[in-house]
């Protein structure tokens, strides 16, 4: 089945364009229609709402590929009676909030984009009034696109353009103006602040000319705003260190007192500041949690599987709060914060070192704009108070060294073989002088190495994707991560004929 190829995890991707290396498309026109008629019946069944009665919009980011893939999209449902909004150039987030705001009052959304994957790749995020579909949903879609599974057809309705990026706006510019309360100027409460935003050439750029600058900020020292589905300047992944040093520049050159960082279709940011500190990975988690701190006392903080210690100690010992380390995969993160909930347990965050970030009071969605808008309202409320927002976090401690190393695996049943490599390297651990299995953990085997073995940990799992073992190391010492990787070699040589 060729379209199950195109899954990954919770999401639609694939080649849009032809790429390097030969690479051929295989997520056209005629597969975005397949999936979107599969997503009608999916929601239909879920709802019980038929075709003919259903609101559904459906937006795109900058890619090149995305007015066409949209486009056949919204053809297909139109065609089964759907009222179809088109939403245009449009951020993930903003998809789903079409759900919320009861202007729009959607029973479903539909994103059109492949996040940070390269400019020949795109993709699709699906949403109902829940939020984004799960791993298993998209199995079902997939499936019912490729045993063909349609809507009755009805006549065809007229497809509607949309403002929905205008109500977002409004949304978040009402936050800001309502918490910041300047009494100097309510309407302009970021007059004296200077604001660099990187779009990424993604959709992003809305954030600084209808939010910031309307609201007084200097945005001067932005770069990358106008959508460009080539991404010029440098690719559009507030995890990508090459992004945020760009963003560090552009922000140190420009004098300005804050940097923020988008990904394509901003449900994921990052952010610099004034200094040129990068605020990324273990950084924006850190931020994130503080930013809650204060209003949730001992709230639980669900992040990633691969969070340094520094981090899990500045959020228990600094913040007071909560950690539980889980799986990597942002769904997963925040399905969890979503369970734990239903047991009882106060959770107010969910985010990966990525940037996807998740608060309780935004519906879980990770919305990269939303964290933004709440890193903006804490940098103005500390301006009146003479303090930067990197005040927030100073108390952060950053590991030495830091590196990921992917294992490739070459074997015909890769799922079998990561069991295997997995408990190979926890009996050998175990044995080890030195080194300690870390429980819980709830992905991979995480390994803490004492100060003469290493000074840090180890973390070897499953890829979430792709036949490879991501392993990540951190050390608190120059050179520990080397140490660290000589003292896992018998295993490395063995499982993965890796040379140490």
């Amino acid at each position: 089945m060729e379209l199950k190829k195109l899954q990954n995890g919770s999401d639609i991707r694939g080649i849009a364009l032809p790429g390097p290396n030969g690479e051929l498309p295989n997520l056209t026109e005629t597969e975005s229609e397949a999936l979107t008629l599969a997503f009608l019946c999916w929601l239909s069944k879920k709802t019980g709402i038929a075709p003919e009665d259903m609101t559904v919009s459906i937006g795109c980011d900058s890619r090149l590929s995305g007015e066409a893939l949209k486009q056949a999209a919204a053809d297909a449902m139109a065609y089964c009676g759907v009222k179809v909004l088109d939403c245009g150039l449009a951020s993930t987030p903003a998809m789903f909030m079409s759900t919320v705001f009861p202007e729009f009052d959607c029973d479903g959304a539909i994103m059109v984009t492949a996040s940070h994957l390269p400019a020949n790749r795109n993709g699709f995020k699906y949403f109902d009034r829940e939020g984004g579909l799960n791993k298993e949903d998209v199995s079902r879609i997939i499936f019912s696109a490729a045993y063909g599974e349609t809507p009755r057809q009805k006549s065809a309705k007229d497809i509607e353009k949309s403002n929905l990026l205008d109500a977002y706006c409004s949304f978040l510019k009402e936050k800001i103006k309502n918490e910041v309360n300047s009494k100097a100027d309510f309407e302009k409460p970021l007059a004296g602040l200077k604001i660099a935003v990187d779009a990424g050439s993604g959709a992003g750029g809305f954030y600084a000319a209808d939010i910031l600058a309307p609201l007084g900020a200097d945005v001067s020292g932005s770069q990358y705003l106008s959508p460009d589905g080539t991404f010029p300047g440098h690719a559009p992944n507030p995890e990508d260190r090459e992004a945020v040093k760009s963003i560090s520049a552009a922000v140190q050159a420009s004098g300005s007192d804050l940097g923020l960082i988008f990904d394509t279709d901003v449900d994921r940011s990052a952010a610099v500041c004034g200094h040129g500190r990068e605020i990324s990975r273990n950084g924006i988690v850190a931020m994130a949690a503080a930013l809650i701190a204060e209003d949730h006392p001992g709230t639980t903080v669900v992040t990633d599987s691969i969070t340094s210690d520094q981090l899990s100690s500045f959020l228990t010992e600094k913040l007071r709060l909560e950690h539980f380390r889980y799986k990597r995969g942002y769904k997963n993160v925040i399905n969890k914060a979503i369970s734990l909930g239903a047991e009882g347990v106060d959770c107010q965050l969910a985010i990966e070192t990525s940037g996807h970030a998740a608060y309780k009071e935004n519906y879980f969605l990770d919305d990269g704009a939303y964290l933004a808008t709440k890193i903006v309202i804490k940098a103005a409320q500390l301006a009146s108070e003479g303090k930067t927002i990197g005040s927030l976090i100073a108390e952060l401690e950053e590991p030495a060294e830091a590196r990921e190393i992917r294992l490739p695996v070459e074997a015909a049943d890769s799922s079998s073989f990561a069991d295997e490599a997995l408990e190979t390297l926890r009996q050998y651990a175990e044995a080890q002088p030195g080194m300690t299995v870390v429980a819980p953990n709830y992905e991979g085997i995480r390994i803490s190495f004492d100060k003469e073995h290493g000074d840090g940990w180890c973390l070897l799992r499953k890829s979430l994707h792709d036949p490879l073992m991501p392993l990540n190391i951190e050390s608190n010492s120059e050179g520990g991560c080397d140490k660290i990787l000589r003292e896992l070699k018998p295993v490395l040589k063995d499982k993965f004929c890796l040379e140490i």
